[in-house]
C-alpha cells in the first residue's frame, strides 16, 4: 500500500501537511500544507523543532516565495474544547489542505493519523524529518504559530508567552496561576481546567 501512495505521488501533485500547537494551553493549533515547485528546490527542510528561529524565519519567507502553493489554517481553543486537541488537530489539516490554490493528488501527513480528504492521504512518522514536502509545512505552520503567542505577548506581557509560546513550563503555570485564565486559554485542558473549578 505504501509503495503505491508513494508511485501515486510520484505521478501527481504532493502536497505535505503538518500541525503545530497540540501540547500548549492556549491558542489555535495550526496546520500548513505545502506543494513545493520541483524547480526550485528549497535546501534545509527539515522538522521545524530542528531549526534554529532565525533559520525557520529565513526558510519560511522562502517557502512562501517558491512554493507551487501553500496554505495555513487553524481550530480554534473553542473548537479544540469542544472537539478535543485530536480531532482539532485533523480539521485543522482538512482545512489546511482545503485551502491550497492546486488541488494535490496526493497528501503526506506528518504523525500516525490521516485527516479526512477527498483525495489519498498517507500518514508517515517522524514525516518533518523524512519528506521535504511535510517539513516545509511544519516551518511555516511553526513560524505562524509562534508570531500568534508574539502579538499575544505584546497584549499580555505578564504571561511571558514570547518566551514559553503558551507551552506548561514552571514559568507558564505559574504565571497562570497569578494572573489567571484568559478568554484564549483551552479551557479542556488539565492546568487551566483544575485552575477554573478552585475559582468557580
Amino acid at each position: 500500500m505504501r509503495n503505491l501512495s508513494l508511485n501515486l505521488a510520484s505521478t501527481g501533485l504532493l502536497a505535505g501537511v503538518d500541525e503545530v500547537g497540540r501540547g500548549p494551553l492556549l491558542g489555535d493549533v495550526v496546520a500548513a500544507a505545502v506543494i513545493l515547485d520541483p524547480n526550485q528546490p528549497i535546501e534545509g527542510l527539515t522538522d521545524s523543532k530542528k531549526l534554529s528561529e532565525k533559520r525557520r524565519l529565513a526558510l519560511s519567507e522562502q517557502i512562501r516565495e517558491c512554493a507551487l502553493s501553500w496554505s495555513i489554517a487553524v481550530a480554534t481553543p473553542e473548537e479544540i474544547d469542544e472537539i478535543n486537541i485530536l480531532h482539532a488537530s485533523m480539521l485543522a489539516m482538512q482545512r489546511a489542505v482545503e485551502g491550497l490554490a492546486i488541488a494535490p493528488d496526493h497528501v503526506q501527513v506528518d504523525g500516525n493519523r490521516c485527516p479526512k480528504l477527498s483525495c489519498s492521504v498517507e500518514a508517515i512518522v517522524k514525516g518533518d524529518a523524512k519528506v521535504a514536502e511535510i517539513g516545509a509545512a511544519s516551518i511555516i505552520a511553526k513560524v505562524y504559530r509562534d508570531q500568534q503567542m508574539i502579538d499575544l505577548d505584546r497584549e499580555y506581557p505578564q504571561y511571558g508567552f514570547a518566551r514559553h509560546k503558551g507551552y506548561p513550563t514552571a514559568e507558564h503555570l505559574r504565571l497562570l496561576q497569578q494572573h489567571g485564565v484568559l478568554p484564549q486559554y483551552r479551557k479542556s485542558f488539565g492546568p487551566v481546567k483544575r485552575l477554573l473549578e478552585v475559582k468557580s
